[in-house]
């Protein structure tokens, strides 16, 4: 009993932490979604939120897809030129470069690409500089696509981390003996290592998935225009109108689409382990 009491002890304030700020709010919000006025309970609000932003959900939804894939991508080009790779100074360099961005937060990434994107940005101006462009021909790219480059961005080291550490647990041999039997380095990156790192695919572009889908420095920052993602359509109720109604009903929608990449990610874990 004295070893029980000693465990919840322990685990009580991360039990706290979590009911307080997760649980709590999550309860509440789900409540506030479906209350309407007069105080009683329906789907006006989910119905209003369509009616008023469904071209914003589908496109958070088109962006978030987009970034997670071109992000996966990413992370497999890496972690495989950091398995494969022949050149130790360009290994060497790309092991210490591309974890930079995740130390920096998403609203000063947002700031950063929004300086570098824009028409008169430090992009555009090194282009014409170089002559690869006219002058005339520049153009922004704060639109939809800065929002998938910031994302890309920010989040493919969080999971070439994760990739790179699963590929450098592989078993050489088989990369080895697919080498002696003349496969390619990118035969071997999709035939080999990356059937086998799979499951850590998954779990990264998952929870990248859910944090792009959860950012509003972002779409605020870069994409002034609509359609905007949800989060900045939530913003936008709670700060001006004060309708918390349709603001947690976005929330909800928000969170319908996490779980439903969660329970893709709990479905095939299940099979995996069956």
């Amino acid at each position: 009993m004295s070893r029980r009491f000693l465990g919840l002890a322990l685990v009580a304030p991360a039990l706290v932490v979590i009911v307080l700020f997760f649980i709590v709010p999550l309860v509440l919000s789900a409540v506030g979604a479906f209350r309407v006025e007069g105080g009683g309970f329906g789907l006006d609000n989910f119905v209003k939120s369509v009616d008023l932003y469904a071209p914003d959900i589908v496109f958070t939804v088109v962006i978030v897809a987009l970034s997670t894939v071109l992000t996966g991508l990413a992370a497999i080009a890496i972690g495989g030129y950091l398995t494969l790779g022949e050149n130790r100074t360009a290994v060497a360099i790309l092991r210490w470069l591309y974890r930079w961005p995740l130390f920096i937060p998403f609203i000063v990434v947002g700031q950063i690409l929004r300086t570098f994107l824009a028409k008169n940005g430090i992009m555009n101006n090194v282009a014409v500089g170089l002559g690869l462009i006219a002058p005339l021909d520049a153009q922004s790219f704060l639109d939809w696509r800065g929002i998938v480059i910031a994302f890309v961005w920010k989040q493919t080291p969080f999971v070439a981390l994760l990739v790179a550490g699963a590929m450098a647990s592989v078993n050489r041999e088989t990369i080895e003996a697919a080498r002696n039997l003349g496969a390619s380095r990118l035969r071997i990156l999709f035939e080999i290592l990356v059937p086998q790192v799979m499951m850590t695919v998954t779990v990264g572009l998952i929870l990248s998935f859910v944090t792009m889908l959860s950012v509003l420095s972002v779409p605020l920052m870069i994409n002034a225009q609509s359609p905007t993602m949800l989060t900045a359509d939530i913003a936008f109720r709670v700060n001006a109108y004060g309708d918390y109604g349709v603001a947690n009903a976005l929330g909800l929608i928000s969170l319908a689409f996490a779980a439903c990449v969660g329970w893709i990610y709990l479905r095939q874990s299940l099979k995996e382990r069956a």
